[in-house]
């Protein structure tokens, strides 16, 4: 295995007594305005085979007259001698002459290989270096490569030397390989590794301030000092300064200086400065240097709170500012809750500082204070308080009442109350926009405004609540007001359709107040006859087709769910006229109430087929007949046989003047045959009826047999789709009797 090559030390060895005066040497190197000596190698290859020799010479540009030369030799001193020497061992060499300081060091290998590796001396950062591949009998060595951290450089075939731009100081490693022939073979041979030996073109720079440590207001220089490298000292320079990394001034300058003409606190702190090549672009960059100004204690610690007064809405930013009157250098500042540890610490060069606590909290009010600190002793500020107002939030209306439905004359408690919020908190209640009053309160809960209800607060309520940051409006809420049904009259009057049979009277029952819908009950002698809804408002009607059955008392009831009102009684009496004879069933088994007016006999024969008879005595209704409301009237009554109701007829005949006659013919156990109706002459005396002479083709009395006698009615009622139950065949027997004429 190769040895590695030998790296040059950097030590310096103290030149002997009896070159320069120790005082003034001394005094120069502490200056640092000794320029380095150079040394030059002749050959200019830093290895070279073992036997030959290679010369040294140590060149000072600053001092023509050159004296004896110091020599040292692997960081030792060696020799005093001339400015030019003869080597042959390997070895690190330097050299130094009394004007100038240790030249750098450069490593020259003497090997006893056969093939060696070449670099031209001297290399500068930046610069280019030729490397050479050498054998100890050239002519015998072909095929040569050159390698670079173990890879090829080129691929160009058996070069005597390569041309390398741009070199830095770095561990790159180099070798080369070369065929050596011997007779009628060839063997491989390799170079030892290489470093190249790449000198500084110029020192890394060196920040100084002039003063060191400037007192407050005097100005200070910032100076960037580097050295050129001697041989190099035709290169151009240009530089720039820093503070905490920001940039100093308009950039790069030719100047190596940087005036602050004034210094103040806030520029104590950490410069650096930078050095660069014009065209080569090399960068180097100085040491960070603290530069400190000179400080006086602090003194009026002072705490500001943003915004002023220390009054916050719940939300906002806090900003707490600990400044002092005097004071320089480094100042801590701190700030601090009443009660808990500190909330936070800033150390920097100024005479304030700011700690900000964003979007305060309730839990954010109390004292607050703050110290200052410039490496001397602290000092407090006075104490501030700290309000911290929440804004309401959005209220809530609630409307509390007795029972689940408001009605007139109840009270109701409008509560408004907001969950949030700092006191006091002003509540304003509004009904349909319109302001109803208003009321504050100092703590948290809510206010409460009672109404007396009438029938103008049925609408929409709404609240506000209002602590003077922001008002906040509820919810609507609406509020109904029903008003009880008064009492209702109850009027008889005649229909008001024009086209309704002779005979009809119109039950109307009206509440003059009352919250819709109202649902009205007609009665007679206290047996219901039927209902009707007013979904919207105003009154009913009923109409019933009279006997004289239908004599009695009549009423009505209201309701709206907020209890029942009854009307006064009216009386209505009946007498039949001379057109309509009535007459009562003798057989006492059906004892109902047939009225038949103004209806033709071919009317009547279609009909009767209909009729049947009923277990339980109802009404008897004429199919076609409905009520005069757009509901079916209900007949709720089964106690008492005349309750028989037309409420309208269809289209009726040309009227003829019936004669309803009720006559057993034979009478039976169970059967019965009656004579239902015959042709009757018009009332002759009649002065508002005129002679009307109606055709009858086959004028007959018509007589039906009821196979099954009832003691409690014989009509049947519709079935729930509006037509009878058919079964007629069943229960009568229709049996022809004498002709009748009618009166011409």
């Amino acid at each position: 295995m190769r040895d590695k090559p030998c790296i040059c030390e950097t030590d310096v060895t103290s030149p002997q007594p009896g070159q320069t005066p120790m005082f003034l040497w001394l005094l120069l190197l502490i200056l640092g305005v000794l320029p380095k000596a150079v040394l030059l190698l002749n050959p200019p290859w830093s290895t070279t085979f073992k036997g030959q020799k290679v010369t040294l010479t140590c060149k000072d540009f600053h001092s023509p007259a050159q004296e004896a030369t110091s020599w040292y030799q692997n960081g030792k001193f060696w020799k005093e001698d001339s400015d030019e020497i003869k080597i042959e061992k390997s070895g690190c060499y330097r050299c130094k002459t009394p004007g100038s300081s240790l030249s750098d060091s450069v490593h020259v290998e003497f090997s006893p290989d056969w093939l060696i590796l070449q670099a031209s001396y001297p290399v500068f950062e930046g610069g280019n270096v030729t490397l050479r591949c050498r054998g100890e009998v050239e002519e015998k060595a072909s095929e040569k490569v050159y390698y670079k951290n173990k890879k090829k450089i080129k691929d160009i075939y058996n070069p005597d030397s390569i041309k390398l731009n741009s070199v830095f100081m770095n561990k790159d490693e180099y070798y080369c390989t070369a065929s050596r022939k011997i007779a009628f073979w060839s063997l491989k041979e390799t170079s030892k590794p290489l470093r190249i030996q790449v000198q500084e073109l110029f020192a890394q720079p060196v920040l100084r301030a002039r003063p060191s440590q400037p007192i407050e207001g005097s100005p200070v220089t910032l100076i960037c000092e580097t050295q050129l490298h001697p041989q190099k000292s035709d290169v151009q320079l240009h530089f720039r300064f820093f503070k905490e990394d920001q940039l100093l001034g308009s950039g790069w300058s030719s100047s190596q200086d940087f005036q602050i003409l004034t210094v103040r606190r806030e520029d104590a702190g950490i410069y650096q400065c930078e050095a660069k090549t014009v065209y080569q672009s090399i960068t180097k960059k100085s040491l960070k240097s603290q530069i400190r100004v000179q400080s006086v204690p602090v003194s009026d610690v002072n705490l500001e709170i943003q915004p002023r007064g220390g009054e916050l809405i719940e939300g906002e930013d806090m900003v707490l500012t600990c400044s002092v009157t005097k004071g320089t250098g480094a100042v801590t500042f701190s700030w601090h809750r009443e009660g808990k540890m500190c909330l936070g610490r800033k150390t920097q060069y100024s005479l304030l500082s700011e700690l900000r606590i964003r979007a305060v909290k309730e839990h954010n009010a109390g004292r607050y204070y703050c110290t200052a600190d410039n490496n001397h002793v602290p000092i407090l500020s006075k104490w501030i308080t700290v309000t911290v107002r929440i804004p309401v939030s959005l209220p809530v209306l609630t409307l509390r009442v007795s029972r689940a439905q408001a009605v007139v004359g109840d009270v109701v408690e409008l509560h408004c109350e907001a969950l949030r919020g700092s006191p006091p908190i002003l509540y304003q209640f509004y009904h349909d926009k319109v302001a109803l009053g208003n009321s504050s309160t100092s703590s948290r809960g809510g206010v409460s405004f009672n109404l007396s209800l009438t029938t103008e607060h049925s609408g929409n309520y709404s609240c506000q609540a209002d602590n003077g940051l922001e008002a906040q409006q509820s919810q609507t809420v609406s509020l109904t007001v029903t008003v009880p049904v008064s009492r209702p009259v109850l009027t008889l009057r005649a229909p008001a359709t024009p086209a309704v049979v002779e005979g009809l009277v119109e039950l109307h029952c009206e509440a003059l107040r009352g919250s819709p819908p109202i649902l009205y009950q007609f009665y007679h002698e206290n047996v219901t006859l039927g209902n009707k809804s007013a979904l919207s408002g105003g009154g009913a009607s009923f109409n019933i087709f009279l006997t004289t059955e239908h004599s009695g008392n009549y009423s009505c009831d209201a309701d709206n769910g907020l209890g029942a009102q009854h009307s006064e009684v009216v009386t209505l009496n009946f007498r039949g006229t001379s057109g309509s004879r009535i007459g009562l069933v003798t057989g006492g088994t059906i004892g109902g109430l047939l009225l038949l007016t103004s209806i033709s006999l071919a009317t009547l024969a279609a009909l009767l087929p209909r009729f049947r008879t009923q277990g339980k005595s109802g009404g008897l209704r004429i199919p076609g007949t409905s009520c005069d409301s757009s509901s079916e009237c209900q007949e709720t009554s089964r106690s008492r046989p005349s309750n028989i109701h037309f409420q309208q007829l269809p289209n009726p005949e040309p009227p003829a003047i019936m004669e309803a006659l009720y006559n057993n013919v034979h009478p039976k156990e169970d059967l019965v045959y009656s004579e239902v109706c015959s042709p009757h002459h018009m009332n002759k005396n009649s002065a508002n009826s005129p002679r009307i002479h109606w055709p009858v083709k086959e004028p007959m009395i018509i007589y039906s047999e009821l196979k099954k006698s009832h003691t409690d009615g014989f009509t049947e009622e519709y079935s729930r789709n509006g037509s009878f139950h058919e079964d007629a065949t069943e229960n009568y027997e229709n049996i022809p009797s004498a002709p009748a004429t009618l009166e011409q």
